[in-house]
């Protein structure tokens, strides 16, 4: 009996299989035949071919070994699966990624400094610093023949060149330029490339711009590195930690490619507007070199050299069919304009350019000598009220400095007081730091108040009111202390404070002023609005040297360390 199962079940088996086999030769001998034919007909099928040409390429050029044994493998893979399969696709973007990369070519560097310093002062004006450092950069290269790359961030407000002077950096070195922006990245795999399990896995920004760069030593350009945002699906500025590392970049790994890829030869410039915005891990691995606002006469400088130039040749006209004289660049950059950077004021230039084609092209004109009746009529109204600082000196009434991205600004604060029972109203969207300034501010003056020869039962009977306009624009930082101060000891005893005085800095409740940042910016905007005298804390006086000549000629810096000193220089005293 149990014979017989045994037998039952190996002749069964037996069938089964011979039928698998005829079916398998009978396929095996079709598809032979599909080969054959294909072969016949000239369509040789391409697996093949691709095979054998990624074989040559593998042996013919220097790829690192562990890269060759990668492609070998996936190749194996390649061949083995039917051409319908989906996954044969996947496997060859993979190997088409890892023999496009760069990973020996790279381009010889200028070796001759006075040309490359050469190069940087004919495409920016001014930027002594930023094209220092990296003079010195090239220098420590040709000395030492290796350089781990240092990192450079430019910091700046909008317009002032931070992405051209990385491109002007490219062509004084001679090398590729490649650009990634950030602006808006949320997601980790944007930098660190997909898993190759998904579907459209692809590798990170970083490796794709090093495939467009071609060569393993680019200048890489990362911009608006502090506008990365995170949110559910990771945090792309931990992922820059590991590029942006000169200790750790050379075995950069990305998710796509899984092997390690070397950085460490990239000069990388990152780009930003706000060094507030980089997280502090990220602040820790780079070079900050702070580019400022241009002052009025840089401008011109640039307007000339590069701006008017430049729009002229854009908009198809010959030298002397245009002409702009400094005095009317001048007039431009103060009542047209009111920037950092010098963008506006290139806006203005091709207006007034197109202007001129057209009256010429039009109104037969022969050329056009710039004056201020054809900017009015051209260009309207005067844009910007050049200097805005008040014009006698007012109760509760004080100009404080602000720090912007845009560059600085002037802010007019004013304070108020009416019947009421004690209350503190803030308005104009203050952030919270702010209104802990204004809080300092008012306990500070109730504390003293006998001194200030203020009438200590106000405080009870009224209401303080402080207000600092252009409401629609959020207001934070840490440098409205001294005067919100000033501002609430002028409304309460009715003294004026001067007109043509501006003041910054933070105060404590033991009425200590502390030190602030963008000294440089606020006080080209104090300049700007026209005024003369500028309160700074004690601690700022280093600063002073990054102020341009030009506004220290015509403003006076008292450095000031207490709430009495700021007093003493701001209020206009009782007769």
């Amino acid at each position: 009996e149990k014979e017989k199962k045994m037998s039952e079940v190996e002749k069964k088996i037996n069938e089964t299989v011979k039928e698998r086999i005829d079916q398998g030769q009978k396929d095996y001998y079709l598809r032979e035949k599909i080969h054959a034919i294909r072969e016949e007909l000239g369509d040789v099928v391409e697996a093949d071919k691709d095979a054998e040409s990624i074989r040559k390429r593998l042996d013919e050029n220097p790829y690192p070994e562990y890269i060759k044994t990668k492609v070998k493998d996936e190749l194996a893979r390649y061949e083995m699966l039917p051409q319908a399969s989906g996954e044969t696709g996947v496997i060859k973007t993979y190997i088409d990624w890892l023999m496009d990369l760069p990973w020996w070519q790279q381009t010889e560097d200028n070796e001759n400094l006075n040309e490359a310093q050469k190069i940087l002062d004919e495409d920016h004006y001014g930027l002594d610093k930023v094209k220092e450092r990296i003079m010195e950069y090239l220098a420590v290269k040709q000395m030492t023949n290796s350089l781990k790359a240092p990192i450079i961030c430019l910091v700046g407000p909008p317009g002032v060149g931070k992405t051209s002077l990385a491109r002007s950096v490219a062509r004084a070195l001679d090398r590729h330029f490649v650009k990634m922006s950030l602006g808006g990245v949320r997601d980790e795999a944007e930098i660190r490339g997909h898993r190759r399990t998904y579907l459209g896995a692809l590798p990170g920004r970083i490796i794709q711009g090093m495939k467009k760069a071609e060569v393993i030593n680019p200048v890489f350009l990362i911009d608006e590195i502090d506008k990365m945002a995170s949110d559910y699906k990771g945090d792309p500025s931990s992922a820059m930690l590991e590029v942006l590392d000169p200790e750790q970049n050379s075995v950069f790994s990305d998710h796509y490619i899984e092997e390690p890829y070397d950085l460490s030869k990239v000069l990388f410039i990152a780009t930003a507007n706000y060094l507030e915005n980089i997280p502090p891990a990220l602040q820790d691995r780079l070079e900050i070199i702070q580019l400022s606002s241009y002052t009025d006469a840089e401008k011109v400088n640039i307007a000339k050299r590069h701006l008017l130039p430049k729009q002229m040749k854009e908009n198809g006209l010959k030298e002397g069919q245009l002409q702009i004289d400094d005095d009317m660049l001048l007039y431009l950059v103060r009542y047209y304009t009111r920037e950092a950077g010098v963008r506006q004021l290139e806006r203005t230039i091709a207006t007034i350019c197109r202007k001129t084609v057209l009256a010429i092209l039009k109104d037969h004109e022969e050329k056009i000598v710039l004056n201020k009746e054809l900017i009015h009529k051209w260009l309207g109204n005067e844009k910007v009220e050049y200097g805005q600082k008040e014009k006698e000196d007012q109760v509760g009434t004080v100009t404080g400095l602000a720090y912007t991205s845009f560059g600085g600004d002037v802010l007019q604060i004013e304070a108020n007081r009416f019947q009421g029972s004690g209350k503190l109203i803030l308005t104009g969207k203050l952030g919270d730091v702010m209104k802990e300034s204004a809080t300092i501010a008012l306990d500070y003056v109730r504390a003293h108040a006998k001194e200030y020869g203020i009438d200590p039962q106000i405080f009870e009977k009224q209401d303080i009111h402080i207000h600092v306009p252009e409401g629609a624009v959020p207001k934070d930082g840490p440098s409205a202390g001294v005067t919100m101060t000033t501002a609430l000891v002028s409304c309460l005893s009715d003294q004026p404070v001067k007109a043509n005085l501006a003041m910054t800095g933070e105060v404590t409740l033991r009425g200590n002023v502390l030190p602030i940042g963008g000294l440089k910016e606020k006080s080209l905007a104090a300049h700007r609005s026209g005024i003369t005298t500028i309160l700074i804390p004690k601690a700022n006086v280093k600063d002073l040297d990054e102020v341009p000549e030009e506004v220290k000629k015509s403003v006076t810096f008292i450095p000031v360390s207490t709430v009495e000193e700021v007093l003493k220089n701001a209020l206009v005293a009782h007769e």
